[in-house]
């Protein structure tokens, strides 16, 4: 992997609040198609005063459905984020990777739980 990239979710995210997991759908699309290209990755959290794991798990946490783990940690960095959200961020990571190493049965423990046959 080479050439870094810097992703400023404030100006992705048109502000300070990391709320929405649509606003974290258009992070993770960059982030994305950045590793696909094989570019290192810096996600900047400049001047965000709220973030929420929705945002993060459509962010990053899905990121673990697509790359391999070595991947996302050899090529992807955060800066800007305070203690407290990256204590967030780890808990979203460690879940993305349990979810998707067991997706299957996750889903299936779902269906049973809301009796969902499909």
């Amino acid at each position: 992997m080479n050439n870094v990239n810097i992703i400023r979710v404030f100006d992705i995210v048109g502000g300070g609040l990391c709320v929405s997991s649509d606003d974290g759908q258009l992070v993770h699309d960059q982030i994305a198609k950045l590793l696909r290209e094989k570019h290192n990755v810096i996600i900047s959290f400049e001047n965000i005063d709220t973030l929420i794991s929705a945002f993060l798990n459509a962010a990053i946490g899905q990121l673990y459905s697509e790359f391999p783990e070595e991947d996302i940690r050899e090529c992807l960095s955060v800066e800007n984020m305070t203690p407290e959200d990256m204590e967030l961020l780890k808990r979203v990571i460690d879940n993305a990777k349990i979810y998707f190493e067991n997706r299957k049965n996750y889903d299936d423990a779902w269906k049973i739980e809301v009796n969902d046959e499909e």
